[in-house]
């Protein structure tokens, strides 16, 4: 994965690296920083099953609001140009997409055609969500590494004509708390990420 992205990512966000304490307790802020590690992601993309695409790895309470990271993996789609866009909206969670590798076409906004709320259990990567078609006013351009885009909750959004793979990793803030805060994905490792070495303390000059 591109250093740079993963730079991004921390510059976003820090994560812990224990399940149980991923809660804050009593609304308060957590006082400790949370570590996806590049291989906790590799081993996720390697060993998680192909469906579905996305893996919320952590949902994290932190204090005033809950903020899930997910990692997605996207393979060939068989449309054509031209072809309808499926889309999806979620109610109450934004996205921010970092794309890490691969590329595609991305269609936002504009009205969604054939609308229809999700049924059963509000998933975990995105609580209540929804789909369609996207319609009128929506907007295709192609993605690429590097790329970073952010989605409004609400707002359509679905891939079209990736020729091989988009992988992508999604930051989720949670205001209204439909994440379940604590969750960990089962295939992240448990351990903690190796400490860097404490610089010497330096003396002050005489």
């Amino acid at each position: 994965m591109n250093k740079s992205i993963l730079s991004v990512l921390v510059i976003l966000m820090a994560f812990l690296a224990s399940p149980t304490a991923a809660v804050a307790q009593n609304g308060a802020a957590p006082t400790i920083a949370f570590d996806i590690t590049k291989a906790e992601i590799d081993n996720v993309l390697k060993n998680a099953p192909p469906s579905p695409p996305d893996r919320q790895l952590r949902v994290v309470d932190m204090g005033k609001y809950n903020l899930g990271v997910g990692i997605i993996h996207r393979g060939p789609t068989n449309d054509k140009p031209g072809d309808p866009i499926p889309v999806i909206y979620h109610d109450y969670t934004p996205e921010t997409y970092i794309i890490v590798s691969g590329s595609g076409v991305l269609t936002t906004g504009g009205v969604i055609e054939n609308k229809r709320a999700s049924t059963g259990i509000p998933n975990v990567m995105n609580g209540p969500s929804g789909g369609g078609t996207a319609g009128p006013g929506a907007y295709s351009r192609v993605v690429h590494e590097g790329d970073i885009i952010i989605i409004p909750n609400q707002v359509a959004h679905g891939w079209s004509q990736i020729t091989d793979h988009v992988t992508y990793l999604s930051v989720r803030p949670d205001p209204d708390r439909v994440l379940p805060a604590g969750y960990v994905y089962p295939l992240l490792l448990k351990n903690l990420p190796t400490a860097a070495p404490t610089p010497p303390t330096r003396r002050p000059q005489e």
